[in-house]
């Protein structure tokens, strides 16, 4: 599969997948702005203290979706769960639109979290396993950073839904919470045709489709005029089917194995998860308080903020892959660091309005969500195959809990904490992004001591398959990675035969 130029299959599997992070970044920006018209009376009437509690909520149910479907997708396959998983959002959502009480509210708001959590785990694997080693990293925050065309769409939404001239002030919020369903019935199709990994299959004892699957995408690459060069026997790695292995392996393995690499991930994720809820549930909260942007006028404010975020992983990525995951990582979470802290300071001595808050937002985050993406890309490819969906489901979850559930409670609770009236008191919110600058800083530096220099390498080269039965080192040195792994293993007959190169025609 590494050695497979990009073609149309490529491009199936980043729209169909890729749609993931559309929805929910339709969830959170609609979540984030309808939150300021659900304290208002003629609707829900919630406090702002309730909202920050139901972002929380929402990111719960992430956490538990990708602890529960993240298992499933090891053990059942990536296919099925991307199936399931956007099932449950739709359900979640559409119910969402019909809530009529705080405890119905949240209720609804976890299910859709659940589906979202699951499609994490699911896709985020499937992608790693789909696309050649020269363009995971680029394709990877690409597609995370897809979240910010949802942040886009949703955003657009709002300026509609959210205008009292348009839409009642109890109606315009319900429907804004239906384009994410309709999106998502809309894509249910395309993905029925996105295959099953093979890796998955080689490692489930399903080699015979494995094979088919990936003959037909070389048959359709070929068809289109491009002459594949054959594979290097000495990438190929021998496997054999296991039994499923668990929450409880995969810690024993974490431990013992790639100790180094869990506490880099959990930086990642945490770091960058809890700067991101944090800020930007309470985005619509911050416009109305301190600088009098309220209602259908946020999605003004929001719509460029997402625009920078969904440029920096297209413009960036591409050198997560030619300069490098460790330096480009590094050097993106510490430079945004800087900047926010920077920010909180001018915000604290009063000297920003809303356009140019939004403004220096806009840059920290064209480069913090570059950043944020390659979260995401690092804890999918630095563990085996057969815990991939398990690994990134963990580490998800610990990140949303403790950056996630946590932060938008706490900042909701600091914007309480300002007080009402002309003057509200910026001190607590500066202490906050002060504390988010910190983390993020620190989550820079973990990467440049602990980074993988896993650009351009196949997932087998960077971790070995734990159904892995012999390995031998292939011609060519050590390997460039952290805790260096051979390079490749010899082929055999009797069992599923998995590549760190794609495998070679019959």
């Amino acid at each position: 599969m590494d050695r497979l130029p990009w073609s149309k299959f490529h491009w199936r599997v980043v729209i169909a997948l890729g749609i993931t992070w559309v929805l929910d970044g339709i969830e959170i920006t609609v979540a984030g702005a309808i939150g300021e018209r659900l304290t208002e009376e003629g609707t829900l009437h919630f406090t702002a203290g309730q909202i920050g509690l139901a972002a929380s909520i929402y990111l719960l149910g992430e956490v538990v979706g990708a602890l529960y479907f993240g298992r499933l997708a090891d053990k059942l396959g990536r296919r099925k769960l991307f199936i399931i998983t956007l099932g449950v959002y739709l359900i979640g959502n559409l119910l969402t639109a019909f809530s009529f009480n705080f405890l119905f509210f949240i209720a609804t708001r976890f299910i859709a979290g659940l589906g979202i959590g699951g499609e994490y785990a699911a896709i985020n694997s499937a992608i790693d396993e789909l696309i050649p080693a020269d363009y995971r990293g680029r394709v990877d925050l690409a597609i995370n950073g897809t979240y910010w065309l949802g942040a886009m769409i949703g955003a657009a939404a709002n300026i509609a839904f959210l205008n009292p001239d348009l839409f009642d002030v109890n109606l315009g919020w319900r429907l804004g919470l239906l384009i994410g369903p309709v999106i998502g019935i809309a894509i249910w199709g395309l993905r029925r045709h996105i295959p099953e990994s093979p890796r998955w299959l080689l490692t489930h004892g399903q080699s015979d489709e494995a094979e088919r699957i990936v003959d037909g995408i070389e048959r359709d690459i070929e068809a289109a005029g491009t002459t594949l060069s054959p594979v290097d026997q000495s990438a190929a790695l021998l496997v054999e089917e296991r039994e499923d292995p668990g929450y409880k392996e995969l810690a024993q393995l974490i431990v013992r194995e790639y100790p180094s690499r869990a506490f880099l991930g959990f930086m990642l994720m945490v770091t960058q998860s809890f700067l991101y809820n944090a800020i930007f549930f309470t985005f619509a909260l911050i416009l109305g308080k301190f600088y009098g942007i309220s209602g259908g006028a946020v999605g003004y404010f929001i719509f460029p903020f997402a625009v920078g975020n969904l440029l920096g992983p297209l413009l960036l990525g591409k050198l997560f892959d030619t300069v490098g995951r460790r330096i480009m990582i590094g050097g993106t979470y510490c430079t945004s660091a800087i900047l926010l802290f920077i920010t909180g300071l001018l915000f604290k001595n009063g000297s920003l309005n809303a356009t140019t808050q939004t403004i220096l937002w806009c840059i920290i985050f064209f480069i913090a969500s570059a950043a944020a993406s390659s979260a995401y890309l690092t804890v999918s490819e630095i563990f085996p195959l057969e815990v991939r969906a398990k690994a990134i489901s963990l580490f998800f979850a610990v990140s949303q809990f403790f950056g996630g559930v946590i932060a938008p409670f706490l900042f909701g609770k600091l914007v309480d904490a300002a007080g009402s009236g002309p003057t509200p008191d910026r001190d607590p919110l500066f202490w906050g992004y002060t504390v988010g600058a910190i983390l993020m800083f620190a989550g820079g530096l973990t990467a440049f001591i602990y980074g993988v220099n896993a650009e351009r390498q196949s997932l087998e080269n960077i971790a070995k398959p734990l159904s892995a039965r012999q390995v031998a080192m292939a011609s060519g040195g050590a390997s460039r990675l952290t805790g260096g792994l051979g390079s490749g293993v010899r082929r055999d007959s009797g069992a599923g035969l998995l590549r760190s190169g794609p495998p070679e025609r019959k």
